[in-house]
C-alpha cells in the first residue's frame, strides 16, 4: 500500500474545486480517498457553520464520483476540520488517499515529490494511514469514560486498518468528536439521562480530553488507575501523539491514525515532536530534523517543496503564564483564548516553514505537554 497526500487551497468555506480538478484530470481517484484534515475560516466554536458546510460540499462531490449517497461517503471517510484561520493561517484541506501500487511499473507520485526519493533512515518505513468510526455517541457519554473506551476501540481498529501492530510506529492520531449542544442536552434529559455539563464550550473541552485519554489508552500510555475524574483535572496525564478536535457537526468519534511502516511504500514519512509551550520553536525544528529538513532559521525552498502537510495542536496555558511572563489570553472577553493561541502558534510555525498552510488546532487538553501541544510533519524523502 502507498499513501498519497494532497494539500489543497479553498477560496471559501464551500470551495472543493481544487479536489474536483484533481479528480477530473485523473490524478486522483475518488474511491482511493480515505480521509480529510483541514482548516476552515470560521470561528472554531460551537456555532462554527463552516466545518459542516465544507463537509457537506466534500461529500456531495465524492458522491457524484463514487455513485454512493453523500451520507454513505460521510459514514466511511473521516473529515476532520478545525475552524479558525487567524493571522497568517491559510484556509486549506489535506486529502489522504491510499491504494496498492506496483512499484515496478507504477509511476504515480504524491503531491509531495518523486516516488524514488530516498527515505530518511531514522524514521522506520513509509507513511501508513488507517481510519475508523465509533457508533454515534449519546450526549450522556460525552466527556465520560464511555467516550474514552469508545475512542480507544476505534484507535485500535484504525491501527488494524493500517496494518500497524506496534504502537511505537504511530506518530499522530487525529480524532474528531462530538460536543453537547442544548438540543442534545434536552434529548438526554427526556430519556432520563444526565450529562457531564450543559455548557457547550466546556463539553468541547471534556470531549477533547476524553478523546486524548482514549488515544493514550489504545497506545498503552494511560495509567491503569485512571478514571474520568482526571479529565481536565490531572494534567500530568497526556499523550504526545494525540490531536483531538470537537464540533457540533459530528455525532460519533472519527479516527485517523498516521504512522510509518516498512510494509508500506512511497516517498512520504511522518515525524512528530511535543511542544512544551507556545514558544517552543525548537520542537518544530526537532520534528523537521527527524525528516532530514533543516530550519536555520527557516526551511529552504527546496525542502519546503518536500513538505506535504503540517499538523499542530496548541493550548493557551491555563496557569496564565508562559515562561514566567503573564499572558492575557484567558481574560479577554472580546476574543476567545483559542483564537489567540491559534494565531500565535500558527505564526510561529509558519515562520519556520515559510508557509501558512498549517492545520493548527486549539484545545490541546491532555494532548502534548500541559500548556503546550505537539507538531507533526509529513514530508517526502530526500532526492
Amino acid at each position: 500500500m502507498q499513501t498519497f497526500v494532497y494539500r489543497l487551497p479553498m477560496a471559501h468555506p464551500g470551495d472543493v474545486s481544487a479536489l474536483a480538478d484533481l479528480i477530473d484530470r485523473g490524478e486522483l481517484r475518488a474511491r482511493d480517498i480515505v480521509a480529510f484534515i483541514g482548516k476552515t475560516e470560521g470561528n472554531g466554536g460551537v456555532n462554527d457553520f463552516t466545518r459542516g458546510y465544507f463537509t457537506q460540499s466534500l461529500m456531495a462531490l465524492l458522491a457524484r464520483h463514487t455513485g454512493e449517497s453523500a451520507e454513505a461517503v460521510a459514514a466511511r471517510i473521516p473529515c476532520v476540520l478545525s475552524g479558525g484561520t487567524e493571522g497568517v493561517l491559510s484556509p486549506h484541506f489535506t486529502v489522504f488517499a491510499r491504494r496498492t501500487v506496483d512499484t515496478r511499473v507504477d509511476s504515480a507520485v504524491s503531491a509531495a515529490g518523486d516516488a524514488s526519493a530516498k527515505l530518511v533512515d531514522n524514521v522506520n518505513g513509509s507513511l501508513a494511514i488507517g481510519t475508523a468510526f465509533t457508533a454515534a455517541l449519546p450526549a450522556e457519554a460525552v466527556g465520560r469514560w464511555a467516550q474514552v473506551e469508545s475512542v480507544a476501540a476505534a484507535v485500535r481498529a484504525a491501527m488494524a486498518d493500517a496494518g500497524l501492530t506496534d504502537p511505537r510506529d504511530i506518530e499522530f492520531v487525529q480524532v474528531k468528536c462530538p460536543c453537547i449542544t442544548s438540543a442534545r442536552v434536552q434529548d438526554a434529559l427526556a430519556r432520563g439521562q444526565s450529562v457531564v455539563t450543559t455548557d457547550a464550550n466546556r463539553s468541547m473541552a471534556l470531549s477533547r480530553a476524553a478523546g486524548a485519554f482514549g488515544i493514550a489508552l489504545a497506545l498503552g500510555e494511560l495509567p491503569a488507575s485512571t478514571t474520568d475524574a482526571a479529565l481536565l483535572s490531572d494534567f500530568s496525564i497526556a499523550c504526545n501523539r494525540a490531536s483531538v478536535s470537537s464540533g457540533v457537526e459530528v455525532t460519533c468519534n472519527e479516527v485517523i491514525v498516521l504512522g510509518n511502516s516498512t510494509r508500506w511504500s512511497g516517498p512520504l514519512q511522518i515525524a512528530h515532536a511535543p511542544m512544551r509551550d507556545a514558544l517552543d520553536l525548537p520542537a518544530v525544528g526537532a520534528a523537521l530534523d527527524r525528516l532530514g529538513i533543516a530550519a536555520r532559521p527557516q526551511v529552504a525552498e527546496a525542502d519546503r517543496e518536500r513538505i506535504a502537510a503540517v499538523l499542530v495542536k496548541c493550548e493557551p496555558d491555563r496557569r496564565g503564564q508562559i515562561r514566567g511572563a503573564r499572558h492575557t489570553m484567558l481574560d479577554d472577553t472580546d476574543i476567545n483564548a483559542q483564537r489567540h493561541i491559534r494565531g500565535a502558534v500558527g505564526a510561529l510555525v509558519a515562520g519556520v516553514l515559510g508557509d501558512g498552510r498549517l492545520f493548527v488546532s486549539g484545545g490541546a487538553e491532555h494532548q502534548g505537554p500541559d500548556g503546550g501541544g505537539l507538531v507533526a510533519v509529513i514530508a517526502a524523502g530526500m532526492a
